[in-house]
Order: structure tokens, then sequence, then C-alpha cells
């Protein structure tokens, strides 16, 4: 795990060709070609990371979906978890933005098939709070909200966390109302 967190936080600052296998190796204080007992190339390192992640997103939805008692509170602890996630990993929201294209093809289609899989998990809750809104609509109010949770890397540091988290939840929650209420 410290070679991908070291990895994103390069990849984020100068791009994945501007990042050398020996920059991360160094990074995480080993020699680059060290780096090939874990991972096959600097492609096969991107696409763990960004499968690593997109895997725990799904699971930590699939968490809340299953714990939360109601579809009101499983929102809110989603919106929370997806807040927390845009807060502390703002590199790999970066890296995710610029360089799923760098993912070989396959890799890059399970990546996309978890992030499918984590929006619907989404869209079966919002659909418990507005069952006569198409899923189609509550699936794009989804993405448009991960676009505004996601945007913080651009405003990082701007506010101190204990006022960015309940801005960023307030706001979510205004834009999925106003997408599933203004019909």
């Amino acid at each position: 795990m410290e070679i991908l967190t070291a990895a994103a936080r390069l990849f984020a600052a100068r791009g994945f060709h501007g990042v050398s296998i020996e920059d991360i190796g160094g990074a995480v204080g080993v020699s680059g070609p060290a780096l090939y007992r874990h991972f096959s190339g600097k492609e096969a390192l991107l696409a763990e990371m960004l499968l690593d992640v997109s895997s725990r997103l799904r699971e930590s939805a699939v968490a809340v979906a299953t714990s939360s008692h109601g579809p009101a509170e499983t929102l809110d602890a989603l919106l929370d978890a997806q807040i927390a996630f845009a807060l502390d990993q703002p590199a790999l929201i970066t890296v995710h933005d610029r360089e799923l294209g760098n993912v070989p093809e396959p890799e890059r289609r399970r990546i996309r098939r978890l992030q499918r899989l984590y929006v619907e998990e989404w869209v079966t809750v919002l659909a418990e709070l507005h069952p006569a809104c198409p899923a189609a609509r509550l699936r794009a109010a989804t993405h448009a909200v991960f676009g505004l949770l996601n945007s913080t890397p651009h405003s990082a540091g701007e506010l101190p966390d204990h006022d960015m988290r309940p801005l960023l939840h307030a706001m979510a929650r205004a834009a999925i109302e106003a997408s599933v209420n203004d019909r």
C-alpha cells in the first residue's frame, strides 16, 4: 500500500509520464527495479492503484447500505464516506481523472465495472428516497454529486476540515434534492 500511496502522490504532482519507476522506488526507499517484484511495470502499478480504490469505494458503499437504518441515513452515510475519501485522498482523485487512459484495457474495464456498481449502490438508495424519479435521473444526479465532491483537490486547504465536511455534505444534499425535485 505504501508503494501505491507514494505513486499516487507522484502521479498527481507530475503526471504518469513524468514519473519513472526509479522515482517511485526512491519515494519508498527502494531501488526502482525492486518494484518489479511487486508490479510488472508502471502501467500495472497504476492499474492496481485504481482497481484498489474503486474496489474499496464499492465495498464501503455496500457496507454502508447493509448497516444503515433507512434510506435517508444511508444516503448521509454514503455522502460522509465519499466526502472523507475526497478530502483524505486528493491524489487518487487527480490520478483517476487524468490517468485512467494509461491503464491497460482489461484492467480499465474492471475499474469501470466497479465504478458502475458503486454508482448503482447510490442509485438504489436514492430510488428508495425518491421512488417516482427515473433511475437515469438518479444516476445523473449521483455523477453530478461525485463531480462536486471530487473537485476538492482544487480547493484543498481553503477551509479547515471541520468546516469543509459539513459544507460539502450540505451542498451534495442540496444538489440531490434539486435534481430529483426539479422536474
